[in-house]
């Protein structure tokens, strides 16, 4: 792991799934309801959890081989969605030591924040579901902004809603979309490697200042003024 992460870091944004929680679990289950319900087998979760931070597209493509230019992707994405909505909340937990590190920020003076491609829809009601999410500075959906990562856009109204400039934000993700978007918004970023996508792809050659094992690893790349 590389220490490039300088003093003037004022807050810290990450992506959601993947990187602060295992929606994996729920993300799976919505699709693979799907497929029960047309009298095919169940999939285990391990085959849904390397593509569930590509959310609706990863889920029908695992359960059904079915990608966007599929002409019954748009009816099938949104009976995935009904689904999901209907349990995001029921089996999706913060990964271990996400509580502590957010503590950690708070006790530093760092603000934080949310940056993801859910859409509000989903967004919304599940960080307000858990507590911890409480106090994050900005929260940004894929439908905050007219584009969503890769784009910069959303970082950039995040750094905006916080009051600050681009390269005084960190962006976390484990989703190489996650460092271009941050790299093209002027951030230091950070690949969370124990991620989804992170932990089927070569982290490497996705550009990051700096890579991490774990959330609590964050913190060794902080340095206070």
């Amino acid at each position: 792991m590389t220490v490039v992460i300088s003093a003037g870091i004022r807050a810290v944004l990450f992506d959601l799934d993947g990187t602060l929680i295992d929606s994996a679990p729920d993300l799976g289950a919505a699709a693979d309801q799907m497929r029960t319900d047309r009298g095919m087998p169940s999939l285990p979760i391990d085959a849904y959890r390397p593509m569930a931070g590509a959310g609706a597209r990863g889920m029908l493509g695992v359960a059904f081989g079915m990608t966007p230019e599929h002409p019954d992707f748009l009816t099938y994405r949104e009976e995935f969605f009904c689904n999901y909505e209907a349990r995001m909340t029921r089996s999706t937990f913060l990964f271990d030591g996400v509580a502590d590190l957010i503590g950690a920020l708070e006790r530093l003076g760092l603000q934080w924040g949310i940056v993801t491609n859910k859409s509000q829809r989903f967004t919304i009601p599940l960080v307000a579901s858990m507590p911890v999410f409480s106090k994050a500075a900005a929260v940004v959906s894929g439908d905050t902004t007219p584009h969503a990562k890769p784009h910069p856009a959303p970082l950039l109204h995040a750094a905006q809603v916080m009051a600050l400039a681009p390269d005084q934000c960190m962006y976390v993700g484990d989703d190489e979309r996650d460092i271009v978007a941050g790299r093209a918004a002027g951030m230091p970023t950070v690949a969370a490697t124990y991620g989804y996508l992170g932990s089927q792809s070569d982290t490497s050659q996705w550009g990051a200042q700096a890579h991490i094992n774990s959330p609590l690893d964050l913190l060794q790349l902080l340095r206070t003024a």
